[in-house]
């Protein structure tokens, strides 16, 4: 349910409160408006998140989590402070690897 690639940031961005969708392409940087839809749409699906329209000109629409994801909120905003900690040293070893990968072929 929150193994998707983008699934955790989207819940630690969600917790912070509720975000428009162009909030959310804005805080998550580097995933696609279609990864953005595809992933909100399988965290409401899951009842993780819900989807509120407002009856503006033109409509609003905002994201929020739900009571269910309280449980794992806390290590979920830890495995992603983690993992942008090591983003660097993670794009370091994929690039050393690739670069050793080219030279053996």
């Amino acid at each position: 349910m929150i193994g998707g690639k983008w699934s955790a940031q989207i819940l630690v961005e969600l917790g912070n409160g509720p975000r428009r969708f162009t909030q959310l392409e804005r805080a998550i940087t580097g995933i696609s408006r279609r990864m953005l839809t595809v992933s909100l749409r399988d965290l409401e699906r899951n009842g993780l998140i819900t989807r509120t329209v407002y009856p503006d000109s033109p409509p609003r629409v905002e994201y929020a989590t739900t009571p269910l994801i309280e449980d794992i909120r806390e290590p979920l905003e830890a495995l992603t402070g983690w993992a942008r900690l090591v983003a660097p040293a993670i794009t370091a070893a994929r690039r050393a690897y690739d670069g050793s990968a080219d030279s053996q072929l």
